[in-house]
This record gives C-alpha cells, structure tokens and sequence, in this order.
C-alpha cells in the first residue's frame, strides 16, 4: 500500500510540474503575415519585434531582480526577451538548484524527479515558469533558446537526448501564450545538424503554437542551413561584433562585415518569402571584436544604425543588446566577460536601450507592414559603409535612413501625390521636425540638420500632403 502511494504521488508531482498557469490572457499567438514579411499577433495587427538579449536571466537572477529587469525592458518598449534556458550543462538557478540530472538534457532536474528529497526552494524549472509569468504580465514574448550551441558542438547533447528534451520542453510551454523558440544558440547550423534537426522538428511536433527560428553564429544566418526546413517559420541574422577591418568569415558563403542589412536583403528575396529578423548586432558596451578588452566599445549610435539598416532593408523587427546587462554581471561575479566593467542594474540605463523604442513607434505610426525596402530610390551614390543611404518606400509615404547626416539624393514620384510634406525624425530622441514642402517630380537633394559626422543620424520622412 504504501508502495503505490508513493508512486501516486510522485505521478501527481510529475504531473504539476509539467501543469500551465493561467494565462492572464493579455498575450495573443504570434504568427507570419499574409506576404511573408513580418508577424502578426491573432487579431491581425502587425507585430514589430523590439528584442533584448538577456541571455543569462534564468540562471543569474533571482526572483526580485528578475522583475526589476522584466519592468525596466516593458517600460522602454521592448516586447520580446531573448534568454537561454541551458547556457551550460551544468547550469543552475540563483537558488542553487541544477537544471539537469548528470547534465544529461534528457534528464530535466524537476520536482517530480526530487521527489522524495529535500530540496531548496524554487527549482531550476519552477524558477523559469515564474519568469514566464512575470514577463505575460508584462506583455513580453520569451523567445528560448533550447541549449546554447557550444554545448552540442562538444558532443555532449545527442540527437536522442535531443528529442527527448525537446518533447519535456514543448509539454511544458506549448499551452503559455508568450513564448518564441530560437533552436541553435550562436552556432553554424552545420555543427551537429542533425541534434538541431531534431531539436527543431520535435518542437514543430509538439508545438503547433509557437513560432521557431534558429540563432546562428556570428555573420551567418540562418537560411544558409535551413530556409526550407518546415519547422523554420522565419529567419534569423547574427551580423556579430566585429568592425569591418576585423571581419575574418571571408570563408563564408556571404561575406558582409557590419553591413547587416546585406543578410536581411539576402533573406528578403528568398524563396519560399519568410520573415527575417537581425537577432544578434553588435552590442553597446561590448568591445569592437569581443575580445580584446583595450579596444574601443560600440556604442548607442552604432546599435541605432544596425536597428535602422536592418530594418529599412526588410527586417521585422530588431533584437538590441548590452554587453553587462546580456550576461547580467554582478558584485558576486568572479570574473566577467568581455570587459564588462558595470552592474548590469547600472547598465540597464544605457543610452541605447532607451532609443530602441524610437524605431518601433516610427514603424509602427507608418504602417511599416504596408512598406517595402526600395534602394532604388536613391538617386547617384548610394554610399558605402558608414555612408550608406537606406530607403524604405510605403503606400503614402518614402522614409530614408542617414547614419552620417549627408546630403544624398532621392527620384521623386514613385508614390502619389503633386506634392509631399517633408520632416526629419531624430532617432536619438524620437522627435520629428517639419522641414516644409517639395514637389513630387525630378530628382530632389536632402540636407539632414547638423553637420556631417558619424552618429549624426536621421529619417527623412516624405508623406503625401493630402
């Protein structure tokens, strides 16, 4: 007797460890627009992606710092967190609770597994489910990445071992409305492909809610490997961290350096059309190719300029990171990583973050869904590098992205109207100035306010006055 008991109730444990909270039902479905281009949420409206990377929160937060971060990124307009739900095999939670039996992803340490043990309070899963909560509160999308890659590139994960953590994975999520699963973690898709096949079709298998993309490896992106597997619902770019006289991926089969919107024009115009998003830019505050901590950090203005060039090349949305807040670095660290030399409390009040919002309300007031990148615009120089001009053309309106402030030139007439209202938007501060009126006819010239300086940047906004 006493024997079945003890069976129930470790079925009964099993069972509420794989249970869904309530959803607060403020969260809708995500999924891919009619056109292919971008998402949208289960009442039609279009979704702009405005994503951080707080990989670490999972392991390295408690739950009262959790919400402090959670808070801060839903008051500076973000809508999706990129985290990792295994950076390490051996990963545990601020409470001290291991994530895996033996490190074997097969083997999720949860209470049903402790049963009869005593344990510390919160584990490794209950730890994420609260997290998952909060952030639904929130009106935050957790886009999880399984396993970080490194950790099937050692050989340590097998596609069995795959499979079944995968199934524990989507049992425990499928029914939570917020949640994205980003398969790989910084890695080539030809690294162990078949654990990420794996890990991607069992998803696919036992999720019929959420979307699936994979997380590539530095200046790659995910359709090299995957564009026409059915568990890809869209792609994912990582452009990485490096200037372009650090780039070393001549190798590759594309070779853009910092011109990230070279992947999302490449992504744009494949087919089958999905949508395709820069996941991973460089990140303010880290140093200009990772690892040499004595060389200079990238800053606000350069993660504005990946978020405008990405975006105005075709991209959904925009993923911005910082480099103490995405491995959220404390007092109790014994060592950081890449020079991180601030709080990640302190550095959750980075100039750039504060600016992200600026691109999703100018998006998201210009019916950015309706848009198309149209290059083609630009009349004469298009720009190289740093000078680069990028256009993006809608129904009503032609919008054009200076990072340098240079006077560029643009052919008028390829949207209605004898003429348009001109104005500036200022993507540091999200303000826009009327700038007066042009005919719609001819080749006209633009002067951006203020002199020609890298970070000087500005949008130039076209719109019938009609």
């Amino acid at each position: 007797m006493k024997r079945n008991l003890t069976v129930v109730i470790i079925l009964l444990l099993y069972l509420l460890s794989c249970k869904q909270e309530k959803s607060t039902g403020k969260m809708q479905k995500l999924s891919v627009s009619g056109n292919g281009h971008y998402l949208v949420t289960a009442d039609g409206k279009p979704f702009f992606w405005l994503g951080d990377t707080g990989w670490l929160l999972f392991g390295k937060l408690d739950r009262q710092e959790a919400d402090q971060y959670l808070e801060d990124r839903q008051k500076k307009g973000f809508n999706v967190i990129q985290v990792m739900v295994l950076h390490q095999l051996s990963a545990k939670n601020k409470y001290g609770n291991l994530a895996l039996i033996s490190e074997d992803v097969s083997r999720p340490d949860t209470p049903a597994a402790n049963a009869g043990k005593d344990s510390a309070q919160y584990s490794y899963w209950e730890h994420i489910d609260y997290m998952i909560s909060k952030a639904e509160e929130k009106g935050l999308y957790m886009a999880l990445v399984p396993v970080w890659g490194t950790n099937v590139k050692k050989g340590a994960v097998s596609p069995a071992q795959a499979k079944h953590y995968a199934e524990f994975l989507a049992r425990r999520y499928r029914n939570r409305p917020n949640i994205i699963w980003l398969n790989g973690g910084d890695i080539n898709g030809s690294d162990s492909i078949k654990v990420w096949q794996t890990i991607g079709e069992t998803l696919r298998a036992n999720d019929h809610e959420h979307l699936i993309t994979f997380h590539p490896r530095g200046r790659t992106q995910s359709s090299y490997w995957f564009h026409n597997a059915s568990w890809l619902d869209f792609n994912m770019v990582q452009s990485g961290h490096r200037r372009y006289d650090q780039d070393t991926s001549v190798k590759e089969k594309l070779h853009y350096g910092e011109d990230n919107w070279k992947y999302i024009q490449s992504d744009y115009d494949k087919k089958p059309i999905k949508p395709t998003i820069d996941g991973e830019p460089s990140y303010e505050g880290i140093p200009q190719g990772l690892h040499d901590i004595k060389e200079p950090r990238w800053t606000a203005a350069d993660v504005r300029r990946y978020g405008y060039w990405s975006v105005f090349a075709g991209a959904f949305g925009y993923t911005y990171g910082q480099n103490s807040v995405m491995q959220m670095h404390q007092k109790t660290d014994k060592e950081t990583a890449y020079g991180s030399d601030e709080l990640w409390s302190d550095a959750l009040q980075a100039p750039g973050a504060a600016q992200m919002v600026y691109l999703k309300e100018l998006m998201l007031s210009h019916a950015y869904e309706k848009s198309v990148p149209d290059q083609q615009l630009v009349a004469g120089n298009k720009g190289e590098k740093y000078q680069r001009i990028m256009v993006l053309r809608g129904v009503d309106n032609v919008m054009a992205y200076t990072y340098s402030g240079r006077k560029f030139l643009l052919h008028m007439g390829k949207i209605s109207g004898k003429e348009l209202s001109v104005s500036w938007f200022n993507p540091r501060n999200g303000k826009t100035t009327a700038a007066g009126k042009v005919e719609n006819t001819g080749i006209r010239e633009f002067d951006p306010p203020g002199e020609e300086k890298a970070g000087n940047d500005w949008v130039l906004i076209l719109e019938r006055t009609d």
